[in-house]
């Protein structure tokens, strides 16, 4: 078992509530350095580390389940989870599911992010990239323009090329929160119309920032990732315009 790092205790008599145990659990697993997938100590020894009831850790457990901080194998223990951006996904699109005058503005909130961590990045994107990494956006900004003129959804090949983008990055952390974006905008997103012009202008800008990439070129890639947003941009500002403040639509 991993050495156990001291942890603060509640005073005598105290009872230390859920998010107090969240944390001194939190603790533990830093100070102990502990990674995902690695085994935390039986209940009784954790209730030992931290200084909490059996009932106040297993709360605490599943407070810390539900955000993947931990993971419980029936049967085998609990272990540090994934550490994945799985409740910040949920925790938008509940935002934006649960008033329809919200999901617009999250989806506008969420764009603007995307936008400026791409812009942002654009000088290491470039630089990372290689040969292969051009092929692979090529194409698939080429089947995005398949699927439009058959008048599909080429959300999957959208989201794709854009994870690749930072792939040669390195930065997982970049890349999850890039993903998460993605899933939340994949279940708002369909309430939001769109144009053919808007899907021709999607396509255009996908092209244009494989070229610009295969290029090189920071200044033709950031100008291509503003053309790239410009259109959704666009229908976001027209469909909050068309809403009354109570988030009803405009009669």
């Amino acid at each position: 078992m991993v050495e156990i790092a001291p942890i603060s205790r509640p005073s005598r008599g105290a009872t230390p509530r859920r998010h107090e145990v969240a944390e001194r659990i939190k603790q533990y697993i830093l100070q102990n350095r502990l990674g995902p997938g690695d085994a935390l100590p039986t209940e009784a020894e954790l209730c030992e580390a931290v200084g909490a009831s059996r009932s106040s850790v297993r709360e605490a457990i599943k407070t810390l389940t539900a955000l993947d901080i931990v993971e419980v194998r029936h049967g085998h223990g609990t272990y540090v989870g994934r550490l994945s951006l799985a409740a910040l996904v949920e925790s938008l699109t509940f935002r934006g599911l649960l008033s329809r005058a919200d999901d617009f503005r999250v989806l506008s909130e969420l764009v603007e992010v995307r936008q400026t961590v791409e812009q942002g990045m654009a000088a290491s994107i470039v630089n990372a990239s290689d040969e292969s990494l051009h092929g692979e956006l090529l194409d698939l900004a080429e089947q995005m323009a398949e699927c439009a003129a058959r008048g599909e959804s080429f959300i999957e090949q959208d989201r794709e090329f854009h994870l690749l983008l930072l792939e040669p990055l390195g930065n997982e952390l970049l890349t999850q929160l890039t993903a998460a974006f993605w899933d939340v905008h994949a279940i708002v997103a369909p309430s939001l119309g769109t144009t053919s012009e808007s899907v021709r202008e999607t396509v255009e800008a996908h092209r244009a920032i494989a070229r610009a990439v295969a290029a090189r070129d920071v200044s033709a890639f950031i100008r291509s990732v503003e053309a790239h947003y410009a259109p959704v941009r666009r229908n976001l500002r027209e469909s909050l315009e068309h809403r009354d403040p109570g988030g009803a639509p405009a009669g």
